[in-house]
């Protein structure tokens, strides 16, 4: 438009110049001869000459007006004057250079030619008729390249919006989502794009999900049971290490339960019968689990017709009511008849703390469930076990300490270097780990208190309390921190809209914020993506902790755009030793790493395990052999 509008005004100068020429040099000459006409009467009267020139020169646009003798060439009468034109800018007048012209008359005595009169006109007006047009034209090209550009814009962006979706998919693989643009363009060359890079997309989305299938298979192999589905002996073994060994991990109770006479059971009515019986009696403690124990709970299959559940964080009296409730359940599906089968089973269990041997704590689970099948021959058994110190404490007292350090904010932050696997001295983020004091003045970890924290439901009041603190310290630490939050914060939108409040006032401090998830309390994938999309407002990332049992998940990380994965400690302890799980860590860095998801390690305690780790290219690790969780 602006070669257009400065064409147009060159050709339109250019015409209107000589126009504008011809016109002024007419207007000079007819006002000379009217002039001269006006005088020959009063060629010898000085005053009429100078009244009429003095009139003629007032009412029009002459630069000057000279009556000159003919015979001497004096001037008798000279009018002259420099009209300035404020309208026009001086830029525009050199510009146009329109020039005056000159016109003359001779004025006559008789048959003599007495005198002559010069009339040289200004060109003022035309120059503010051209300054004018000039001014519309170019208003008037203006409007219309406004209008254009408008229409222009509108008619691209929506053209381009599959351009602009491909931009968000690339963006979105980026954050191990895949994104499939189904409105295809009508235009041949962007539709041919659009669905090459759905092609793309497709393709990547296909290879991560063979991957998570194979790893999800490896994983069932190796730590369930395939007649009951739940966990084996070796993923018991594994949790129950991991429990006893970390310091962070709550007390609890070990249950047995033992099926009588498996083998003469199998050889009575057949393998089919005695498989669907193992099968019922997992299910039923499955849905005993869920009711009175924990998320933490691990329920296992480990040998014949035994099972064994293990409950960390709950007290003796929950215990009980667990075991009741067990043995209730059992009672009643042999009173239906739904089985053919008539087995007698027992249970028995014992406490357990940190620093337990889970060899002894088998053996005394087993002497307690010896003992329970000497005592009774009913399949309900409710054996006395020794409470614990930690089972044995007031609820009173706990309520009273809890309560005042949510109040208070009387929370000790620990911080835990996470490394980079390639270069240990280089760390990744702190994990934010929390203390209490109690009346004594010592200090009790995170695994004492958090039971009674979800057994009084203050997880969602910890967790803000939490984030407060955290925020507070990463005013003073130009790095990034790491907190865990319970699954009871996200359980609706106005939970999820106050937990993520403080973060609305420190966006500054968001981005370098990571809020980690334990695999074991996601919330429905509903409410995670609202948390997700929550979390991306403010800059904020989210990290996956403890991952390793919930392989049917795995599908869901390319669609959530996690920061990490940090694999449960049960999978590194002695991944030195152990080469299936070696395997097992392969096989899953080989899923997250099409996706550009990196993985962390809990729990590094020795040489052998950083080695296995850094020749996998695992991305981090974290645990004693690393740093241990200090102060700052």
């Amino acid at each position: 438009m602006l070669i257009i509008f400065s064409g147009s005004f060159i050709v339109n100068l250019e015409s209107s110049r000589e126009q504008y020429n011809n016109q002024l040099l007419s207007h000079a000459q007819d006002a000379a001869t009217a002039l001269g006409l006006s005088l020959t009467p009063h060629v010898d009267d000085p005053a009429m000459i100078e009244l009429m020139v003095s009139s003629i020169f007032d009412s029009g646009y002459y630069d000057a007006i000279r009556v000159i003798d003919q015979s001497s060439g004096k001037t008798i009468l000279e009018r002259s004057a420099s009209l300035s034109i404020p309208e026009v800018p001086g830029w525009f007048v050199a510009l146009v250079n329109v020039k005056p012209q000159a016109g003359e008359a001779t004025i006559m005595r008789g048959w003599q030619q007495a005198a002559r009169v010069e009339v040289l006109s200004n060109p003022v007006f035309a120059i503010k008729r051209l300054w004018e047009s000039t001014l519309a034209n170019l208003l008037w090209m203006l409007a219309c390249s406004v209008v254009c550009i408008l229409a222009g814009a509108a008619l691209l962006r929506r053209q381009l919006r599959p351009l602009n979706y491909m931009v968000k998919q690339s963006q979105a693989i980026t954050r191990r989502e895949y994104l499939t643009q189904l409105d295809l363009p009508k235009t041949p060359e962007l539709r041919r794009v659009v669905e090459a890079m759905n092609l793309m997309v497709a393709k990547l989305k296909s290879l991560f999900e063979d991957q998570a299938e194979h790893s999800e298979r490896l994983h069932n192999e190796a730590y369930l049971d395939s007649q009951t589905g739940i966990a084996n002996r070796r993923a018991f073994d594994l949790q129950m290490q991991t429990r006893l060994s970390d310091e962070e991990s709550a007390s609890g109770y070990l249950l047995l339960l033992r099926i009588q006479d498996l083998g003469g059971l199998n050889q009575r009515f057949g393998g089919p019968h005695t498989d669907n019986l193992l099968k019922h009696v997992a299910d039923m403690m499955n849905v005993v689990k869920n009711q009175h124990a924990n998320a933490d709970s691990i329920l296992a299959r480990i040998r014949g017709g035994e099972f064994a559940l293990l409950c960390p964080g709950v007290t003796h009296n929950e215990m009980l009511t667990l075991q009741n409730s067990l043995n209730q359940q059992l009672a009643a599906f042999y009173a239906t008849g739904m089985s053919d089968i008539n087995p007698v089973a027992h249970t028995g269990m014992v406490p357990f703390s940190y620093g337990d041997s889970p060899q002894s704590l088998i053996v005394q689970a087993d002497r307690a469930l010896m003992e329970a099948e000497t005592h009774t021959t009913h399949q309900t058994n409710l054996f006395p076990v020794v409470q614990t110190d930690a089972a044995n404490e007031d609820q009173h007292l706990w309520f009273t300490r809890l309560e005042n350090a949510l109040s208070k904010e009387q929370f000790q932050l620990f911080f835990q270097p996470v490394v980079d696997c390639k270069n240990i001295q280089k760390v990744i983020h702190y994990k934010v780990l929390s203390r209490i004091i109690d009346e004594k003045g010592n200090s009790i970890p995170a695994g004492r208190f958090l039971p009674w924290i979800h057994r009084f439901g203050w997880s969602q009041r910890l967790d803000q309390v939490m984030l407060s603190l955290t925020l507070k310290q990463l005013k003073n630490y130009p790095g990034y921190l790491a907190l865990s939050l319970s699954g009871s914060s996200l359980a609706n939108d106005a939970t999820i809209k106050q937990l993520l409040n403080p973060l609305k006032t420190n966006p500054q401090l968001a981005g370098r914020l990571i809020l980690e998830l334990d695999e074991n309390q996601l919330p429905e994938p509903e409410q995670m993506e609202v948390f997700i999309k929550s979390l991306n407002q403010f800059g904020c990332r989210l990290g996956l902790q403890h991952f390793g049992s919930r392989f049917d998940m795995i599908g869901h990380l390319s669609q959530w755009g996690l920061a990490y994965l940090k694999i449960d400690s049960s999978y590194i302890r002695h991944i030195d030793i152990e080469s299936d799980k070696r395997l097992f860590i392969d096989v899953l860095h080989s899923a997250t790493n099409n996706i550009d998801l990196p993985l962390i390690a809990e729990r590094v305690e020795t040489e052998g395990e950083l080695r296995v780790l850094q020749e996998v290219g695992i991305y981090g690790a974290m645990g004693q052999l690393l740093g241990e969780p200090a102060p700052f």
